[in-house]
């Protein structure tokens, strides 16, 4: 059991930038795909970034690539979502998620074995 507490969401206007973060229990091998979701209003939940255990591959969505970066920081065991130049499109509750699967490819909810607990961001025009 991997446990995950997000922190970090908010609100703040469209142009604007927040930094989420995911705390997890273990940071280990047997964890090799680090994901955030978001799911927007009257919208299914999406993948928009993923990173791997070492932080050697990354995915975006085409949504938000360019304007989000995904980090970790292996020490603290935390896994990051920078958010830049938000827009109202990018309201949504956003989840972190660890899967135990070993290859890395695009977030799938059904790859995602830990989820934390959903953080509202709030982007007004």
């Amino acid at each position: 059991q991997v446990d995950l507490v997000v922190s970090g969401g908010g609100s703040v206007q469209a142009g604007g930038s927040l930094r989420l973060s995911c705390a997890a229990s273990e940071f280990s091998n047997n964890i090799n795909n680090w994901g955030w979701f978001r799911q927007g209003p009257g919208k299914e939940r999406e993948g928009v970034a993923a990173t791997t255990l070492t932080g050697d591959r990354s995915y975006y969505a085409d949504s938000v690539k360019g304007r989000f970066i995904i980090s970790r920081d292996a020490v603290k065991k935390t896994v990051y979502l920078h958010m830049h130049n938000l827009t109202t499109e990018d309201t949504g509750v956003y989840y972190c998620a660890a899967a135990r699967l070993w290859a890395f490819r695009p977030p799938l909810i059904d790859d995602y074995n830990f989820w934390g607990q959903g953080t509202q961001v709030t982007v007004s025009s």
